[in-house]
């Protein structure tokens, strides 16, 4: 295996890489031949979580997927996970490498990142998509966020690490989602038991969940006039369909749709369903 990469069975690894923009090591996967498309994933998730939309949004765009700091694959220095720092990172890469992104989709934490991106005009998309929305404060041990890391921490609090491999991950990682109204087969299942196995991955996602704060983005909602697609899993245990709701009112262009039957992990349960609503949504942007 290549020093810093996913293993050779990794989602998508024929287009990983290693782009180095301080202050980080980033992981990102580029695809696909178009207008560019910029997919950020959740806390406690990489890349990876995007796999089944990637087939169908490489059609259309040039998809850029990363692993967010300190998760995955990107290494990250400490104290650099703070939403505005993330924000300007991902910036920083983007002008770097190139990358001019038409739209940006964002999961969970990762709509957080999309939307302050926006906010700060780091980046000016046309679109943004925002799945199952993290715009609320932690509450509590477990949080609003994607709450795997956190319930990883409560299994084994003094090095915030699962040791259970094979099997007995598959099925802890299951349960774990399970609360959070999502279920994946196998196969989804699977790099999420390996990445919650990986020291430095763990401490990137709780050095995100110690670090967060959305009252700065959420006072400046109301100015963000990118237009703006919120989809939210009806089943969402993690992020209550609310969270959206109230961030829709509160924009000038957004609108919210419900997508029933499936949790947290929208786009990774109802690929299909997640990708026409994209389609739909931003046919037009190249045209403005």
């Amino acid at each position: 295996m290549t020093p810093d990469l996913p293993p050779e069975d990794w989602p998508h690894r024929a287009a990983s890489r290693i782009v180095a923009a301080r202050p980080h090591r980033w992981h990102v996967q580029v695809t696909g031949a178009g207008p560019d498309v910029l997919l950020l994933h959740g806390a406690g998730a990489s890349s990876h979580s995007w796999a089944r939309l990637v087939p169908d949004l490489t059609r259309r765009h040039r998809v850029i997927a990363l692993d967010l700091p300190g998760h995955g694959w990107t290494r990250s220095p400490r104290g650099r996970a703070r939403l505005a720092d993330v924000a300007r990172d991902i910036a920083t890469l983007c002008a770097q490498e190139g990358w001019a992104p038409e739209v940006v989709i964002g999961h969970s934490a990762g709509g957080a990142v999309g939307l302050e991106l926006a906010r700060q005009g780091l980046i000016t998309p046309r679109r943004i998509v925002v799945v199952n929305g993290a715009l609320e404060d932690f509450r509590g041990a477990a949080g609003v966020l994607f709450p795997i890391m956190a319930k990883v921490l409560a299994l084994n609090p003094f090095t915030g690490l699962l040791i259970s491999q094979g099997s007995r991950s598959l099925s802890q990682v299951r349960s774990i989602l399970a609360s959070a109204g999502t279920e994946l087969d196998e196969a989804a299942l699977a790099p999420y038991a390996r990445l919650i196995q990986r020291r430095a991955h763990v401490d990137g996602t709780l050095a995100m969940m110690a670090q967060w704060s959305l009252e700065d983005l959420n006072r400046a909602l109301p100015g963000i006039g990118t237009p703006t697609l919120f989809l939210h899993g009806e089943k969402d245990g993690a992020v209550a369909v609310r969270v959206a709701e109230r961030a829709v009112a509160a924009m000038p262009d957004a609108r919210l749709v419900v997508l029933a039957g499936v949790g947290h992990l929208a786009h990774e349960e109802a690929p299909a369903e997640v990708a026409e609503q994209i389609a739909q949504f931003t046919a037009g942007a190249a045209a403005e």
